[in-house]
């Protein structure tokens, strides 16, 4: 299986479970799309012409758009990255809304939320949302000493070296503690509430680690390079933005001839703050 081919059964999957048509005023337009903004609809269109998705009208059942997008995003990830192993071994684990409190680097925060939770005055003066549930998460096992010593010996239980280090499993002789590697925003499309919120668990990521930091990005839908721009403009936050589509959003506005939308795409391209979803199994392996 190549990257390619999990790309385009993730855009099938894509197609199949979640793009809808929306209709507006008798206007009609992929549920991606602002159906108040021409532009929107009709780049939103052209990427639906060129995955090919067919023109389902049939209202969602069960999981809401934004589960289904998570769900499906992680299930991508977990097919690709698994390619890398050898680029990056390891036994890891993908889940959705998981609590950041359960991985080595914020277990302390849920002492704190504790603490918090029963001093209003503390509280007030602390302020809140320590614990935050990123849409994506993979966390990383430890590993064994066996497996350590696997081409040679590296290390003994008698050492006095490396006792502290999450990464070998004796260190945690009472459980197993997940390493988070990366946390991943899910934004089917983007509003600036969205985009904030985004930047502001990123931002929780970045300040209240103990250890190195994980891997920080978001994946979306959104059309409007516009849009996309308040999350992927700037840097210190998130590692980079990935668009589910990115060469397909391209032709898409290059079609257009919207000069200004596809000035700000290039900038943000050029700018290594944009790229599609083919490259975050690669990026993760880094």
């Amino acid at each position: 299986m190549t990257i390619s081919k999990l790309r385009e059964k993730y855009h099938t999957r894509i197609c199949n479970e979640i793009i809808r048509i929306s209709k507006k005023n008798k206007v009609e337009y992929p549920n991606f799309a602002d159906g108040d903004n021409k532009s929107s609809m009709e780049i939103a269109w052209g990427i639906v012409k060129r995955l090919q998705c067919s023109r389902n009208r049939t209202k969602q059942h069960g999981q809401t758009t934004g589960d289904l997008f998570e769900a499906l995003t992680r299930d991508f990830l977990q097919e690709s990255f698994s390619l890398l192993g050898h680029l990056r071994p390891g036994k890891w684990i993908y889940s959705v809304k998981s609590t950041i409190s359960a991985f080595y680097q914020y277990e302390h925060l849920a002492y704190l939320e504790s603490v918090l939770s029963k001093d209003k005055t503390l509280s007030s003066a602390l302020g809140g949302d320590y614990i935050i549930k990123p849409d994506i998460v993979v966390g990383r096992l430890p590993v064994s000493d066996a497996e350590i010593n696997k081409k040679e010996s590296i290390i003994t239980s008698k050492d006095i070296a490396a006792k502290l280090t999450p990464l070998r499993e004796k260190n945690h002789s009472d459980r197993i503690v997940e390493v988070l590697h990366a946390s991943i925003s899910c934004k089917w499309t983007i509003r600036s509430d969205r985009a904030q919120n985004t930047r502001t668990e990123a931002l929780n990521l970045i300040r209240n680690r103990k250890g190195h930091l994980p891997h920080v990005s978001a994946v979306t839908a959104e059309p409007l390079p516009t849009r996309l721009a308040a999350l992927a403009i700037g840097t210190g936050d998130l590692d980079c933005v990935y668009h589910l589509a990115l060469p397909e959003l391209r032709e898409s506005i290059e079609d257009s001839g919207n000069q200004d939308q596809l000035d700000m795409l290039l900038m943000m391209i050029e700018g290594r703050r944009l790229r599609d979803i083919s490259d975050l199994p690669f990026d993760l392996a880094l």
